[in-house]
């Protein structure tokens, strides 16, 4: 890329607007600077009858560009308001055929399709500051491993530009607080990539609950039938030490973690079941299928909660093959005292007696229990029915009161040119990750934990401190 040739022809076009403080993308975009801007140009002459102009588009670039990246750059293909201007990635090319992306995945892959999409390439960078500073891009779509989506965000939101993150917001309870609290300061526009969070069913969920379809909720049920097992059958660190692949930086994957030899068990795929890396299946699944539990049962009001957990599998290296956690909230925003209780790695809540012979919970699924009755849901906040079947039937459904979105993506995009405010802003998925995270916590320290939410800190273990702010290899804060 010569970057001369892009910073002398953006200094022509300021100079060939006549007016006397030049217009961001970001006032552009926010509709600020509308009216000047169509004076200059008309928009058929940049985009052509019928067709959005390009310097009406969203410049989105994507950091992270396996599986999960790549999903969701196909999704906002489908955008027509948006542009893919660049894609950043330690890795050229992966073959994903083997996991449940199947095809492959990296840079090379995901410049492919935008080539076959625009009938052209964009930029394309290893090192995500670099393209931070040289891109004009307005928004950034982040799908790395977990351990980079702290380092990774704040140096996003330093720069200004509207951030989505895949989930969890960040590997650990301090990193999300601080992520959290700097987007919040900077006043862009962050949605969480959980995206059952913009549906129909969860707010339909949460009016019922409201409602009072089934009382006072007094338990939940939440469970994925995956454990770490998923992704690595190790218990420890491998021994062998096998050559890094070719077009692969390990070390800038590492960033900003200790060093260790490279090992195909933990990259590009199976980190997710490395401490080090990852946050286990709780932090892959739990803030899809607890989500409609934080919402309607508004447990971000809480100040303080308990958490316990048990597990199998679980060493100091890795996350469990299966696990049981209980969180503990006490009565808030008018609700009473509920348990929500978390299980994974093929462990089930038991059936309810509401439950007809023929329906079965699923391997992915959320159940309320109040004191009138039952809603059992889907995995991902999917199809959420009081039970049994013909008590659904009879319930008189309230109005809707929650505000519809069109689309995840959309919706964030939407906020992207200041259109309300996306429906998993990251004041909202902060709190939902910390809360999820803290069973891991649990699960490393071994013991029940009385955790005081808004200073974040185990008041009753203070050793379990230690597993709530991770520590980075020297030279990263």
């Amino acid at each position: 890329m010569n970057t001369k040739r892009r910073k002398d022809m953006g200094d022509q076009k300021a100079k060939s607007v006549p007016i006397r403080k030049r217009i961001t993308r970001r006032d552009f975009l926010g509709g600020a600077a509308m009216g000047t801007a169509l004076a200059i140009v008309p928009r058929q002459v940049l985009g052509g009858s019928g067709n959005i102009a390009p310097s009406e588009k969203i410049n989105v670039a994507i950091i992270g560009t396996g599986g999960q990246g790549i999903v969701n750059m196909k999704q906002l293909f489908n955008e027509p308001d948006v542009h893919i201007a660049a894609l950043c990635d330690i890795n050229e090319f992966s073959d994903y055929s083997m996991f449940y992306y199947g095809g492959t995945a990296g840079l090379k892959p995901a410049l492919e399709l935008v080539r076959q999409q625009y009938g052209q390439a964009c930029p394309t960078y290893r090192d995500y500051n670099q393209m931070l500073d040289e891109e004009d891009i307005d928004a950034v779509l982040l799908a790395t491993p977990d351990h980079s989506h702290a380092v990774i965000s704040l140096a996003v939101i330093a720069k200004g530009k509207h951030l989505y993150c895949e989930k969890p917001l960040c590997r650990t309870v301090y990193e999300t607080r601080v992520v959290t609290e700097a987007a919040r300061k900077a006043g862009v526009a962050t949605q969480l990539g959980n995206f059952g969070h913009s549906s129909e069913d969860i707010r339909l969920a949460c009016e019922w609950i409201w409602d009072g379809a089934i009382g006072d909720v007094h338990d939940v049920h939440a469970w994925t039938s995956t454990g770490a097992n998923r992704w690595t059958s190790l218990t420890d660190r491998p021994k062998e030490t096998p050559p890094v692949p070719a077009g692969f930086d390990w070390q800038r994957w590492l960033e900003p973690v200790s060093a260790r030899p490279y090992h195909p068990d933990y990259a590009p795929v199976r980190w997710r079941a490395w401490w080090q890396f990852g946050s286990g299946t709780i932090g892959d699944f739990a803030c899809h299928h607890l989500d409609p539990a934080f919402w309607a049962l508004k447990l971000d009001q809480s100040t303080t909660f308990s958490v316990e957990a048990g597990s199998s599998g679980t060493t100091d290296e890795t996350c469990p093959a299966a696990s049981l956690i209980y969180f503990h909230f006490p009565a808030r925003a008018g609700m009473g005292p509920v348990r929500i209780t978390w299980y994974e790695g093929g462990l089930m809540p038991p059936r309810p007696m509401e439950l007809e012979a023929s329906r079965s919970l699923g391997d992915n699924g959320i159940l309320y229990i109040g004191t009138k009755g039952a809603i059992l849901g889907g995995g991902w906040s999917r199809s959420p029915r009081i039970i049994p079947e013909t008590k659904m039937q009879a319930y008189q459904r309230p109005r809707k009161t929650l505000p519809r979105v069109k689309g995840h993506h959309r919706n964030w995009l939407d906020a992207c040119r200041g259109k309300g405010r996306p429906s998993t802003h990251f004041d909202y998925a902060g709190p939902l990750t910390e809360f999820t995270l803290m069973g891991n916590v649990a699960i490393r320290a071994g013991k029940k934990l009385e955790f005081d939410w808004k200073n974040m800190k185990v008041t009753n273990v203070p050793d379990a401190n230690r597993f709530i702010k991770p520590h980075y290899r020297e030279g990263w804060t």
